[in-house]
């Protein structure tokens, strides 16, 4: 077991995806602060990409930001799993581990992270299953606010939601700020206002990504593309409400050279430095 690295609040991260692993091989040391990985698709390879990722985590802190768990669904949380994920955070040191706030498995796997009713039952479904999976793990989590574009029933507001879970479950928040800006204009909020009600004490860390403009002003959250300047204002305005936090740069695929992605870390670096100076607090 490693010891779990803590991450300093002002960290700015890159994801650790298959189709840049050559490229962060090569990255030189400080390039970036951290990587973030999914376990679900690490767990058990060897060969050259286990190879890959074991000389990474020996070069570059880790976080983990699991797929699989659907933590707010109806089938039984995956034991075996969760077995699997405790002991591959505890190989490689991992102390920031999130999931989303959602479900990917109802009588089998959907392949898709659907949102879960914005209502109070679903609030004790999912945080009941959240407790479990912290008791499981050994460890605190975090739970993502995820993109949807309908929603199957709804008794509160998204952020009520949120924060309603978080209390009952005693968890904490990743907050993608992507999804928030992208959320409020397909479903007619406010992404400020909606900043502003995020618990500071709750936010464990964020994600900044990109997205795709619909012709109709809709937003498809791709994380396939540069990250966009209202969304960079949006990071900005996080920081000032919630504070400085480790904060990654997601990128699942049509990859740019890696300079380019590097440069989107060193403007999450600035935004944590302009925040600094600002006399924003540290997390």
């Amino acid at each position: 077991m490693t010891i779990p690295t803590v991450l300093p609040a002002a960290s700015a991260g890159l994801g650790l995806r298959r189709g840049l692993l050559d490229d962060l091989l090569a990255m030189p040391a400080g390039a970036v602060d951290f990587l973030e990985c999914a376990p679900d698709n690490w767990i058990g390879v060897g060969g050259a990409h286990g190879a890959a990722l074991r000389q990474l985590s020996e070069r570059f802190p880790l976080s983990c930001h699991g797929l699989s768990l659907s933590l707010g669904g109806p089938d039984p949380l995956d034991r075996t799993l969760l077995a699997q994920t405790r002991a591959f955070l505890d190989l490689h040191g991992v102390q920031l581990y999130s999931e989303h706030l959602s479900y990917c498995a109802a009588g089998g796997h959907v392949y898709d992270l659907l949102p879960l009713p914005f209502t109070a039952e679903a609030v004790r479904h999912v945080a009941a299953r959240i407790g479990q999976v912290q008791d499981a793990l050994g460890r605190r989590i975090a739970v993502e606010n995820i993109s949807y574009y309908a929603v199957a029933g709804a008794d509160m507001s998204e952020i009520a939601f949120i924060n309603a879970v978080l209390a009952e479950a005693d968890c904490d928040l990743l907050l993608d700020v992507n999804n928030v800006f992208v959320n409020a204009c397909n479903n007619g909020y406010n992404a400020f206002d909606f900043l502003a009600a995020v618990p500071a004490d709750r936010v464990a860390s964020l994600h900044v990504a990109g997205h795709f403009d619909e012709a109709d002003g809709f937003k498809i959250d791709t994380h396939g593309a540069p990250v966009k300047g209202i969304v960079w204002a949006l990071l900005h305005e996080a920081y000032a409400r919630v504070g400085v936090r480790p904060t990654l740069l997601e990128r699942d695929f049509n990859f740019p050279p890696l300079d380019e992605l590097l440069q989107e870390v060193q403007q999450i670096r600035q935004a944590q430095g302009d925040a600094t100076l600002a006399g924003v607090h540290h997390g």
